[in-house]
């Protein structure tokens, strides 16, 4: 008896996880067909806006509306395939046209059969729009490159052969005349289901590759603010090497302004070179899947994008890491600015301490001083106090020499008083050691 699953606990997520792998399957592609691609920014407003515009679509072509937006989206309309992906950042729509015939290439697309205005009332931003054409080779490879050269507009070809030899991809990797891209695919002997395998490597390769290359405006713009940045920044270095008197405080707005002016750039761009690297590896991945072989005389595919857009997608790592750089380079400068400011504290207090231990001497000095003052202040007080006392003894009847008494008392008090003023001298000193 097989074993069941439903005593056990199944994750939630884990029927979702096996679909993942099956949600964007490759095209089933007869040859010919006519295959326009499109990628399109996209907000998650106009998300839904274009999901709407997807059931309009329906409506047009009297199909059922489907109620429910997925990841991967595809339906045949008759002699049209559309298909629709979302990305994390873009929505491409395929559109196949099946009934491809023997007419010249391009003078019809995979958009023909579209309802008239519906593509215009699409929502967002076009990043990539090409055809691609797919026909059955001519006899020899002579024979379809003449064939081929007729349909680029006299535009330099790059071309290939994949696949060891079962098909020739041709395109140009530039904006023709209609304002969309080309490419044409001459079968020799692919199967519908390897077609369909090597068109969707072709429209990922052009739309990732153009993907990859958002991110070079930014680091275009963003460069001469880096340059500025990057001298300040020596100078202040330079400044706090050399031991100078500076103005620390306006060194620390300085920085302070470099500082922010860097993660801001950090903010606008991060993610945006991030994508351009994932972008530009899935490039490379795809020219891997191609096998390509070379055509005499032209570039392949993989040479071409080696030698045009590695160097774009270098030159955006390039500032990435400069902006890297120049956020440590600033904390370093940070680092020593704090530095230099301790140290001035430090000195600054090590000055009022002693400044504090001289006045405290001083103080103490004071303080002995009138303390013997004290001494005689009080022993004045006490002799007039006993000179009183004296007097009315005398004058009560009794005889003696006030005088002497008096003499002898002077220097008795006095020292008493100073015994007394040291008794408390010495107990307020043992309080201070004990707090």
């Amino acid at each position: 008896m097989s074993a069941r699953l439903e005593s056990l606990d199944i994750h939630p997520l884990r029927n979702d996880l096996y679909n993942e792998l099956h949600s964007r399957p490759f095209q089933v592609l007869p040859t010919p067909a006519r295959v326009t691609q499109m990628a399109v920014l996209t907000t998650p407003e106009q998300r839904q806006e274009q999901f709407r515009h997807l059931q309009e679509l329906h409506r047009l072509m009297g199909h059922p509306v489907p109620e429910n937006e997925v990841g991967c989206f595809e339906h045949t309309f008759g002699a049209l395939r559309v298909r629709r992906e979302m990305h994390m950042e873009f929505a491409s729509y395929t559109f196949i046209n099946l009934a491809a015939g023997e007419e010249t290439p391009f003078s019809e697309t995979g958009i023909t059969p579209l309802p008239e205005g519906w593509l215009e009332q699409l929502t967002g931003t076009v990043i990539a729009a090409f055809h691609l054409e797919v026909r059955p080779a001519a006899d020899g490879t002579e024979g379809d490159l003449d064939y081929v050269r007729k349909h680029f507009e006299g535009m330099r070809l790059v071309g290939s052969s994949p696949q060891e030899g079962a098909a020739r991809v041709w395109g140009t990797f530039r904006l023709h005349s209609d304002g969309f891209g080309r490419f044409m695919v001459m079968n020799h002997h692919m199967s519908d289901s390897q077609l369909g395998r090597l068109t969707q490597r072709l429209m990922e390769i052009e739309t990732y590759r153009l993907m990859s290359l958002l991110a070079l405006p930014v680091a275009r713009e963003i460069t001469p603010s880096l340059n500025d940045m990057d001298e300040k920044l020596a100078v202040i270095t330079r400044s706090l090497a050399e031991n100078e008197d500076v103005d620390e405080e306006k060194l620390l707005a300085q920085l302070t302004n470099i500082a922010a002016r860097i993660e801001a750039f950090r903010a606008h761009s991060t993610f945006r070179f991030s994508a351009t690297r994932a972008y530009h590896r899935l490039v490379l991945t795809r020219l891997e899947e191609l096998r390509e072989d070379e055509l005499s005389g032209h570039l392949t595919l993989t040479e071409f994008m080696t030698r045009r857009l590695t160097p774009a997608v270098k030159t955006c790592e390039a500032v990435s890491e400069r902006l890297e750089d120049l956020s440590r380079r600033v904390d370093r400068a940070s680092d020593m600015m704090r530095t230099r400011v301790e140290l001035a504290i430090q000195s600054q207090n090590q000055q009022l301490l002693s400044s504090m231990d001289r006045r405290s001497k001083i103080q103490l000095m004071m303080q002995h001083t009138v303390e013997g003052f004290s001494v005689v202040a009080i022993t004045y007080y006490l002799i007039g106090l006993l000179k009183f006392g004296l007097d009315s003894v005398y004058e009560a009847g009794v005889v003696f020499n006030k005088t002497l008494v008096l003499g002898i008392a002077i220097p008795v008090v006095m020292t008493l008083v100073f015994l007394g003023v040291r008794v408390v001298h010495h107990h307020f000193i043992k309080m201070a050691k004990r707090q």
